[in-house]
């Protein structure tokens, strides 16, 4: 989600610095959550700056450490499960994970699942 601009924060303020509506009033009037204005106003008065803060980052993730381990397991072995890819990492002296979690680092990675299929196609009755 993208901050509010900073043309509406500015426009809070001055109307928090002239009193004449409740926090309430002013959060309905802009269409704000008035969890939002209560700590812009107190932004405001404890640092004197309504600027939007940068971006927390987000969770790290499980596997980063290990991409280039997991692209040099599935370029030497292209048939690998998600199952063994997690034990490699394991015995590399990594953390134990879930296939779901090996399979977004795939997709992060853009490494595909399986490369071939080893299983023969099925036949279609033919009626």
């Amino acid at each position: 989600m993208k901050p509010y601009s900073q043309d509406i924060r500015e426009k809070v303020v001055r109307a928090l610095e002239a009193q004449e509506e409740s926090q309430a009033e002013i959060a309905e009037r802009f269409d704000l959550s008035i969890s939002f204005v209560e700590k812009l106003w107190y932004r405001w008065r404890t640092t004197g700056n309504c600027v939007a803060l940068p971006h927390g980052g987000g969770r790290k993730r499980s596997l980063q450490e290990y991409q280039e381990t997991i692209r040099t397991e599935v370029a030497k072995q292209p048939d690998i499960t998600l199952g063994e890819l997690c034990e490699m990492v394991v015995e590399s002296g990594g953390i134990r994970v879930s296939l779901k979690t090996m399979c977004l680092e795939l997709k992060r990675l853009r490494l595909p699942r399986k490369k071939s299929r080893s299983t023969t196609v099925s036949e279609i009755p033919q009626g």
